[in-house]
């Protein structure tokens, strides 16, 4: 199966799909024409329906949603027995196919709605000349393929399944519910929803004061919030404003509304002191147990005070939101060791993030296949697309490939992460996705770009801040990475070893020894061979011998290319000449040549 990629620079645009800002400008232009016929009512939808999925929430653009936001439905909403939101976008879909085929035939972005989906699908008017483009790309370069499953018929960027591989979609996700246990009770894992429910009930003031009950109440709004930012979790609201719901039972509410997590806590302020203080914790519904509680106590000025509140729910929505935090790190125990021929595809993605923590190639190898199943069967899901393009770089950048082309495998990354992006413009995974692919084909501008825009979009993510800072300080900005590093590290509940690399490296040329080697001991978490390898330099510089010889021994049966030609594993992370020689004088001192290291005599 080949990949049509467009030729580098082909396309007439300045990037290669819509931005936001030129997809706003197209819908106002779609809505201010006469000659767009929908009614007020559908005009209302288009416009709910881009605002959203440009604002990252394209998920969550479900018939209920869109029934109570839109069409004034009540809760008591029943999507089976009011048709109406069906009806409506398929008239919607009809409008707009009208006016693209004669009024709007030359506009230069196009947005049309999917059959079988609310998320709609923007991208360049002219898409015959990309078309044209890929076909000759194909042509030209024999050794370009496809995601091993998908079928891109045209342009990677806007790739529309056939009516009849959507058919089988939809049937293969109406009959796949997965069940699995967790170790107290079952939970349901339903494939087309993914992603875990989770509810922010208002807090529960210490006091009676109005200020305290003000800002209690909307401490839900703001960790809901920044729980959004990561884009992954399924939000719901317990009642209509959350009120009358302050000092209700968790787990009632959570079982009441089907939730997986409920989250709740107090807030009190001590005028005293002008202290205040907020407890929260999270509760799985199922097992009903405490899996996280997080205690917080910030002084605060007059003026501050809601600032402080911020502050504090930014925190609690970094600890249960973060790639590697509190929420993820409970789901992902539930598939550690499952087949992952049979997970959904919030659980392929969430085998991903388990391997990204340790980069083992076997993990590599089991989870690729499923997150190729994944994005057959769920091809809107950017997750699933983005965390594929991890996997497809992964092999360009650690010579998994097959055939041993490194450039196709950073192509094929790009594209995927690409893909990812059109169909979800803000989504933060596929950005930085997107931006570490550019890093590896050494476009280290456009990548330092792209990872600006994701940490614009979600400065709390530590996973975001690691990334932007390693890649800075691999290319010798040490001086605006390791801030970043170090940030990313005091925002993690359980922070990955490679978070540490690019802090033991800075230590080292700084002739900061001990500390690097306390750094470096903190990256053997991960069990790879670079994180014994910076563990062997330090030995080896504070000249403890037998200590550098047995890390020395750890990184060549990890990793035999660390112990044969180290400059080249450095080299392949795109790190500077001036690192990689400091390094591999490190490990020449501490023991290292080129016939690997053998044993001590007992």
């Amino acid at each position: 199966m080949r990949m049509d990629l467009p030729k580098e620079n082909s396309s007439p645009h300045a990037h290669q799909f819509p931005v936001a800002s030129e997809v706003q400008e197209e819908l106002e232009r779609v809505l201010g024409s006469s000659a767009f016929r929908a009614t007020p009512r559908r005009k209302k939808l288009l416009r709910y329906l881009v605002e959203e999925s440009l604002a990252g929430r394209g998920r969550e653009l479900k018939g209920y949603t869109i029934a109570t936001l839109v069409f004034e439905r009540d809760e008591s909403f029943d999507p089976q027995a009011d048709p109406v939101v069906r009806l409506e976008a398929r008239r919607l879909r009809h409008d707009l196919d009208s006016y693209y085929v004669s009024h709007g035939r030359k506009n230069p972005v196009r947005i049309s709605i999917p059959k079988g989906q609310y998320v709609p699908l923007m991208e360049w008017g002219d898409r015959g000349s990309a078309a044209d483009d890929a076909a000759s790309v194909a042509a030209d370069d024999p050794e370009v393929h496809l995601p091993k499953t998908a079928d891109i018929k045209s342009s990677i960027f806007f790739r529309r399944a056939s009516i009849a591989a959507g058919v089988s979609c939809i049937l293969l996700l109406a009959a796949s519910i997965l069940v699995f246990l967790n170790p107290l009770q079952s939970r349901k894992s339903n494939a087309t929803e993914n992603g875990a429910a989770i509810a922010v009930i208002p807090f529960q003031a210490e006091s009676a004061d109005a200020t305290q009950v003000l800002l209690a109440t909307g401490m839900a709004d703001e960790i809901m919030g920044g729980i959004n930012r990561f884009g992954v979790f399924r939000l719901y609201m317990p009642s209509s404003g959350g009120k009358g719901i302050a000092g209700s039972d968790p787990l009632e509410i959570g079982k009441k509304l089907n939730l997986d997590y409920v989250v709740s806590g107090t807030l009190g302020v001590d005028d005293t002191a002008a202290t205040l203080r907020v407890n929260a914790r999270l509760i799985d519904v199922h097992s009903q147990r405490i899996l996280w509680m997080g205690s917080y106590d910030r002084n605060y000025s007059t003026h501050s005070l809601q600032a402080v509140q911020r502050e504090i729910a930014t925190a609690v929505a970094s600890a249960l939101g973060q790639p590697y935090g509190v929420l993820r790190t409970d789901e992902s125990v539930r598939t550690a060791g499952a087949d992952a021929s049979n997970m959904s595809s919030y659980q392929c993605v969430l085998r991903g993030y388990t391997y990204r923590r340790s980069f083992d190639r076997s993990e590599h190898d089991a989870v690729l296949p499923c997150l190729e199943k994944a994005v057959q069967r769920d091809p809107n899901y950017a997750e699933a697309w983005a965390m594929l393009a991890w996997f497809y770089m992964d092999e360009g950048r650690f010579g998994w490939t097959a055939d041993g082309n490194q450039d196709g495998a950073y192509r094929r990354a790009l594209a995927t992460a690409q893909h990812a992006i059109a169909l979800e413009h803000n989504n933060v995974s596929a950005l930085k996705t997107l931006a570490s692919t550019e890093h590896y084909m050494g476009n280290y501008a456009e990548s330092a770009r792209v990872e600006r825009l994701a940490l614009a979009l979600n400065p709390i993510d530590p996973d975001t801040l690691a990334q932007f800072g390693w890649r800075l300080a691999v290319r010798g900005n040490f001086e605006e990475g390791i801030p970043y590093l170090r940030q990313a590290i005091e925002r993690s509940i359980n922070p990955p070893g490679w978070y540490y690399h690019l802090i033991a490296v800075d230590q080292y040329l700084k002739g900061q020894y001990q500390e690097m080697l306390e750094t470096a001991q903190r990256s053997v978490v991960d069990g790879s061979g670079i994180s014994w390898s910076f563990v062997a330099i330090a030995e080896g510089a504070l000249g403890d011998k037998d200590q550098a010889h047995a890390a020395l021994e750890k990184m060549a049966e990890i990793s035999p290319l660390l112990a044969r030609a180290p400059a080249d594993a450095y080299r392949r992370h795109q790190a500077t000449d001036s690192i990689v020689d400091a390094l591999v004088a490190g490990l020449r001192k501490a023991g290292w040549s080129e016939t690997p290291p053998t044993k001590n005599p007992a």
